[in-house]
């Protein structure tokens, strides 16, 4: 594997690659080929902007062009709602058009279009609303009909486990006649199945979906002749003997050479849910994912088990070079870098990029807790282990303004420095976010660190993460495997050289997120509010 310090690099350089394609908390990825591109969305849930759109060539090196929301199209994710917000989507390319389904557990499904997915995307339009419905995935068969697919969230709705078919107008726009459940994983030991994705090949109809749950469940495939059933079903990839846990939901995708392949996550815990690629291939008409010997097959052995390294896809003469998205950031552009987002829907008076520098206005404080307040920028981890450092020029801070480096999870902390009419104040923060129906409360916990001369003109901030023996197992399925465990450090200097200790804590993921982090100003305070430039943000 090619070893970088700052970047996770999954090709390997000689026509192999290493899982996973993308050390990055793209939860719940979908893909779709169009010609020899290949595109891929994920859930975002409160972060905005939404709907992450990917790019590759070879299925392997990957790069973020878009998003498909500007924000989410409802007024209550004003406020972070963590764990509520855009689910797991769907993208499809459909006569001339990509179209993403994508679910709001509490409000419906919605649907979002675009003839070029590197520019702007249409508004998005509720294709249902309600609550419980997830999971959506479109699909036009042979007679021009159209279909969505989709599971249930127990959370909304009381129950789960089961898949429901519908019929939809051609143009994704409205439903025709209720849902018809296809598929119950109560009776057929194939429970919380969910995600589903809708195919159809050789005159078969498949269902791919994940079951027993995200950190210890597998791959599903159900098969039937009949777009409404009654479905037959098979496990197509297990863990086994590997440390890919999970390996959970996906896409099915080919290439113009004729081969198959499926993307997948595996949930990491603090890190997130990270994106594999494995091989595919179909057997008497039902497909195998991962590595499986002839011999398995022929004793009666269905489902595969997730490899480490393969042989890269042969993807024709179009195969690309290596790419990963960006991490790092010296904001030199003129647009903010695809790697940020917010931690609610955002204003664009929050920031502007000036001389190089990203300015960040003091937003008025409108949360008890950090964490839910929303003008906090961050990014995905994209390491299993790093250093960020990043300089905050604090000259511009008016009284009541506090600018720093947050690192957000169910632990969360940060530190920051306070404007105190003729001071400055170094301090920490931190809690522990507590859920009840999806919604999150936490209160901070805040300690005085040091107080800086008032001629002060910047603060040097850094975050490492760093892996720690693991204390933990997981055994709650068929399988006995270590949690993993890394540790957050947080510091601050005055000179970015020698660095001094505020905060230490082991990593805890979001509500269905990875821990992520960045950068925010906010005002507390009547008086007028001022700013924060931030000259950049790299990795050591």
């Amino acid at each position: 594997m090619i070893i970088d310090s700052k970047k996770w690099v999954a090709d390997n350089g000689d026509g192999t690659y290493t899982n996973p394609i993308l050390y990055t908390d793209y939860s719940d990825p979908d893909v779709c080929r169009v010609g020899d591109d290949y595109f891929m969305t994920a859930s975002s849930f409160c972060n905005t902007p939404a709907l992450p759109v990917l790019h590759s060539k070879d299925l392997v090196n990957w790069t973020l062009i878009s998003y498909a929301l500007e924000n989410i199209p409802e007024k209550q994710y004003r406020e972070p709602l963590h764990g509520c917000g855009v689910w797991a989507p769907a993208i499809r390319y459909h006569e001339g058009e990509f179209i993403i389904f994508f679910p709001m557990p509490d409000e419906g499904i919605y649907v979002v279009k675009t003839k070029d997915p590197w520019g702007k995307w249409d508004e998005p339009t509720q294709l249902f609303a309600g609550k419980g419905w997830i999971d959506p995935c479109p699909f036009w068969d042979d007679d021009g009909k159209a279909y969505m697919v989709s599971g249930v969230a127990k959370s909304r709705i009381g129950y789960k486990s089961v898949l429901n078919l519908c019929e939809i107008t051609p143009d994704c726009m409205h439903i025709i006649g209720g849902e018809q459940r296809i598929f119950d994983g109560n009776v057929t030991n194939q429970e919380t199945i969910e995600g589903p994705k809708l195919y159809k090949r050789n005159g078969y109809y498949y269902i791919f979906a994940p079951a027993g749950g995200v950190k210890q469940g597998w791959q599903t495939v159900l098969r039937s002749k009949d777009i409404r059933g009654p479905y037959e079903h098979r496990v197509v990839m297990l863990q086994k003997d590997t440390e890919i846990n999970g390996p959970h939901q996906g896409a099915w995708i080919d290439t113009v050479t004729g081969e198959d392949w499926f993307i997948h996550f595996q949930d990491v815990y603090a890190a997130g849910r990270i994106t594999h690629l494995q091989p595919m291939r179909w057997v008497d008409d039902w497909p195998v994912i991962g590595e499986i010997s002839d011999k398995e097959i022929a004793d009666g052995e269905t489902a595969g088990k997730p490899v480490m390294t393969y042989k890269k896809p042969d993807v024709g003469a179009s195969a690309g070079r290596i790419v990963t998205p960006d991490a790092e950031d010296d904001f030199s552009g003129n647009t903010l870098g695809l790697q940020w987002q917010w931690n609610a829907n955002h204003e664009e008076s929050w920031y502007r990029l000036e001389n190089g520098r990203l300015i960040l206005n003091a937003v008025m404080r409108s949360a008890d807790s950090i964490s839910n307040q929303p003008n906090l920028l961050m990014q995905k981890w994209h390491l299993p282990e790093f250093c960020a450092q990043t300089k905050i020029d604090i000259s511009d801070l008016k009284c009541g303004d506090t600018a720093g480096l947050v690192s957000l999870g169910v632990l969360y902390g940060a530190v920051a420095v306070e404007r105190r009419s003729d001071k400055f104040i170094v301090k920490s923060i931190s809690g522990e976010q507590q859920f009840k129906n999806e919604r999150a409360s936490a209160a901070d916990t805040v300690e005085i660190l040091e107080e800086l001369p008032p001629d002060t003109k910047a603060v040097y901030f850094s975050n490492k993460v760093s892996k720690v023996p693991s204390t933990q197992t997981n055994s709650d399925g068929p399988y006995t495997f270590p949690v993993p465990a890394e540790e957050i450090s947080l510091g601050y200097s005055l000179d970015g050289k020698e660095y001094k200790a505020a905060l230490k804590y082991p990593a805890k993921a979001g509500r269905w997120v990875g821990v992520k982090h960045g950068v925010f100003c906010f005002h507390d305070g009547e008086n007028e509010a001022g700013s924060a430039a931030v000259e950049y943000f790299r990795f050591v």
